[in-house]
């Protein structure tokens, strides 16, 4: 089953809800198209500084191969193995560049298909939600009939490995 990370957008104001139509989900795995296709790929997904460090990259291996006297087959295997790193690495490209631009990564989810991962995503988000709206202030003091145990009344014999504090070793 695909595992998905979920990014979100910088906010476009201060205070800003977030947009969650405008929420990424990379998909972990092989990218068939980033291996097949490699700059097309990059330019697709506007990946420029991923692209200028690839044309950089593919260009000094080229040279390098040249100036040792490589073969044609050769050159190519190694052009096809660079590919294919990227292929494996495509997610990783993306996170990158979309953490380079200020998106945030909130969370990863799994599914079989991206509808699928985004409904679980999204289910899970609007009950953390709800649960977060629910809950009291942090600065709010517990109720009087709280479970606490009271600084008066003894602490509880320690079971385990574990000394009890200020007893003799």
């Amino acid at each position: 089953m695909p595992v998905y990370t979920v990014h979100e957008p910088p906010p476009r104001s201060a205070g800003a809800a977030a947009e969650t139509e405008r929420f990424v989900f990379v998909r972990d795995g092989f990218h068939f198209w980033a291996f097949l296709l490699t700059p097309f790929w990059m330019l697709r997904r506007r990946l420029w500084l991923v692209l200028v460090i690839y044309l950089v990259c593919i260009a000094a291996l080229d040279a390098v191969l040249r100036g040792l006297g490589a073969s044609v087959w050769l050159m190519a295997f190694a052009g096809v193995l660079v590919s294919l790193l990227i292929g494996f690495e495509a997610g990783t490209l993306r996170r990158f560049t979309l953490n380079r631009r200020g998106w945030r990564n909130v969370g990863f989810v799994a599914g079989y298909r991206l509808e699928d991962a985004e409904q679980r995503f999204f289910d899970a988000w609007v009950r953390d939600a709800s649960a977060r709206r629910a809950a009291p202030p942090w600065g709010t003091p517990p109720p009087a009939h709280s479970a606490m145990p009271s600084p008066a009344s003894p602490a509880p014999d320690v079971i385990g490995l574990f000394p009890e504090p200020g007893a003799p070793r």
